[in-house]
Parts: structure tokens; sequence; C-alpha cells
């Protein structure tokens, strides 16, 4: 999935010109297993109160180094929002026993610059259809109880949230696997693997 959005950030002197952020030729999808090093870059440029809000609590630069080095071993499916070959937002669906059941588990991390343009809520979309097409009958997706921005995407996903022990649990029923879920990530996938192909050659050329 290719996206092209054009934000304006809101100037505090309505007198003023508004300064505009674009992002272009930026890209949705799923990432591969040799690129978790592009995953680990980005959680490592969140800044500390992101870092908290993904993990639901401070972690250091160790921690994060060691979590995406295991994220293959885990199974984590990852998709990633790229712009220009980096990945400044990313959302994991991960399963809760060695195979995928019915229950899983989702996190989500957007770099400062990139929130509020939606980005979390497409990422969102794409985990709960993943979960679907396997199997998953209920996702489990954490967030402090300040997180008022991860919890107005997950209500806007339909997502039930309750409160506990100072963090909202909020819980999706994902719809059966059927033909059109099932094809739509299919072609994802197809476009998603051209797409890491030239973001890889990108960063060969930048490299040399």
């Amino acid at each position: 999935m290719i996206l092209s959005t054009k934000t304006t950030r809101p100037d505090p002197d309505p007198d003023e010109p508004q300064e505009e952020l674009t992002i272009s030729s930026a890209t949705l999808r799923k990432l591969w297993p040799t690129e978790q090093t592009l995953f680990r870059d980005h959680l490592l440029r969140l800044d500390k109160d992101s870092r908290r809000m993904r993990f639901a609590h401070g972690v250091s630069e160790t921690f994060i180094e060691d979590y995406t080095e295991r994220m293959n071993e885990m199974g984590s499916i990852v998709f990633g929002y790229f712009v220009d070959g980096e990945i400044r937002a990313a959302a994991e669906l991960r399963k809760l026993s060695d195979h995928w059941g019915e229950e899983a588990e989702a996190a989500f991390s957007v770099e400062r610059a990139y929130q509020d343009q939606g980005i979390g809520s497409a990422l969102m979309g794409r985990v709960i259809r993943a979960a679907r097409n396997r199997g998953v009958r209920l996702l489990f997706m954490s967030c402090l109880a300040e997180n008022a921005k991860m919890q107005a995407i997950a209500k806007k996903h339909e997502a039930v949230l309750r409160f506990e022990y100072g963090e909202v649990i909020g819980e999706i029923l994902p719809d059966g696997p059927d033909y059109f879920s099932l094809l739509a990530e299919a072609v994802d996938d197809r476009v998603g693997y051209m797409m890491a192909v030239l973001d890889l050659q990108a960063r060969l050329v930048k490299a040399a």
C-alpha cells in the first residue's frame, strides 16, 4: 500500500502562515525477516515519552536491541510505515503461544513528527486483518491509561476498552477469514515484497 499524505501543523498564531509537512511516496507494508534492524532503528528513534507509551514503561537501548533481535524467534508480524526507506511507525501482531491460536496481542509505535496523521489507524486495520486471517478471535491491545490517542484509535476499530491496574486493555473481536481478506493480504504482500526490494536497492545506493 502506497500512501501520499499532506498535513498542516497548527500554528499558535493564526495571523502567521502555517508550516506544511509533506510525506511523499510513503509505503505501509509488512516487514521481512531481514529488516529487523530497520524496526530496531525506528524504536530507538522514539522519544522518551513515545517509547514509554509503546512498552508501557521506560526501556533502555539495550532492551530495544534485544527485543528486535528476537522478533523473528517470536514469530511476530510487523507492519511498517516507510518514508524514504526508513520506518517511521510500526505495528506488531504477536502470538501468545508457540502457534497462532484464538488470542493474540497488538502493539503500536509512531515517531513524534508522524503522529496525528491517521497512520496509527491505518496500521490498526492491517493488524486486525492479519489477525483475522490467522484465526485469531480475540485481539488484545494494552496501553497506559494516559494514552488517549491509542484509545481513540482502538475505539474507532470497535474495541471494547476496560481499565486494569492503571492500564487500558482493548479487546477486538476480528471476523473470521474469507476469500476477500485472504486475497487482500496476499496482494499487499506481493506489492510489499517489490517495495522491500526497491527500498533495499535505495539503501545500497545510498551506502555506496
